[in-house]
């Protein structure tokens, strides 16, 4: 069972009389066979409320500010004829009846709550996103994280952790942008992944054939979901946690780096695919903010001399987040440099920010 939410919204340039408006569109609703029900706002406009056959409920509210707002609810296996005639003569009357005095009408497709299958994501910078997500292929909870895997007919399989995307099989840009968008040569060189669960990234790397590639993973299930689903991704790289040219470590990644640090270990490149930067602009207080600063100085402290790190930063929105991760970047062990790129990521459906890190 899910429920479809339809909306109507009419602006005007004046406001009208909210009583008036109310009592010229009961004769649609009778129509209908809706009941009215008029509630007192205490002077905020006029609310009424109606109820039809199948469950249908309808919120017509007058605003007093100059706006006149319709909220439909129905049962997805409503009749979608008789939906569209009820909104289409809720318009037209509108028109007619406010004639000169409209700015702008929007109506919106439905929103449909509660449904199998979610539809809706939100982008980092808290914009909904309705994909065209018509299946869950995998689902677990592991003891880090909820994982789920969704089809989308734009954009492939989509791993989602947590309620944020993080990678569709669509999205070949990402995995470019945090390996350096072409610019690096990573034949023979000695490659540490930190997370990257899908795969994608450590797939990308063994192509170019070198000396070592590392890949600390925490979470098996990640990896058990995108090894079966997310195979335009990861090709087959998932299938073994060993080859010839690299290793998959299902361990948590700080004590694998502190290891390294305290063995002397160093890295030509550094592949950061945790987490993005955290979006609190509070960094003393946020322990995500703590965790990055950890994970940023053990992995500059691990790199090679002539290194680099990558990793990606957010949206291209959350100005005040990157300003603080950038200035994180000046309060390191020892003094790097950075630059940054904005890169297009598909599924993300927003403009994605990647970070390159050297030591100075």
């Amino acid at each position: 069972m899910a429920l479809q939410h339809y909306t109507l919204d009419v602006c005007l340039s004046t406001p009208v009389d909210c009583a008036s408006t109310v009592q010229s569109l009961l004769s649609i609703f009778h129509e209908q066979e809706m009941t009215e029900t008029l509630h007192d706002t205490d002077g905020h406009g006029c609310l009424a409320t109606f109820v039809g056959k199948n469950g249908r409920v309808l919120m017509l509210r007058v605003h007093s500010q100059g706006l006149v707002t319709i909220d439909l609810q129905c049962y997805d296996d409503d009749n979608i004829v008789q939906l569209d005639n009820l909104l289409n003569a809720l318009e037209k009357k509108l028109k007619v009846l406010l004639d000169g005095n409209i700015t702008r009408i929007k109506r919106l497709p439905p929103l449909r709550r509660g449904a199998k299958v979610d539809r809706y994501w939100p982008t980092a910078d808290g914009r909904l996103i309705e994909y065209d997500i018509d299946r869950v292929v995998y689902e677990e909870d592991s003891p880090y994280q909820n994982i789920k895997i969704l089809h989308s007919q734009q954009f492939g399989n989509i791993l989602v952790l947590n309620g944020d995307v993080n990678l569709a099989e669509s999205d070949l840009a990402y995995t470019q942008a945090i390996m350096g968008s072409g610019k690096e040569n990573y034949a023979g060189k000695e490659v540490l992944i930190l997370g990257g669960g899908d795969g994608g990234i450590l797939a990308e790397v063994v192509k170019q054939k070198p000396k070592m590639v590392t890949m600390v993973e925490i979470d098996q299930k990640v990896i058990d979901g995108c090894k079966m689903h997310m195979r335009k991704t990861c090709g087959n790289i998932l299938d073994n946690l060993k080859g010839d040219c690299y290793q998959i470590l299902v361990e948590d990644c700080i004590p694998v780096l502190k290891k390294y640090v305290h063995d002397g270990k160093t890295f030509d490149y550094v592949i950061n695919d945790l987490t993005a930067v955290p979006i609190s602009t509070e960094p003393e207080e946020d322990s995500t903010w703590e965790f990055l600063r950890l994970i940023l100085d053990l992995s500059i402290k691990v790199l090679h001399s002539t290194g680099k790190y990558f990793t990606q930063g957010n949206s291209v929105n959350l100005t005040e987040a990157l300003s603080l991760y950038e200035e994180q970047l000046g309060k390191l062990s020892c003094p790097v440099g950075f630059s940054k790129e904005v890169v297009c990521v598909p599924s993300y459906l927003e403009l994605w920010v990647f970070y390159t890190v050297w030591k100075k």
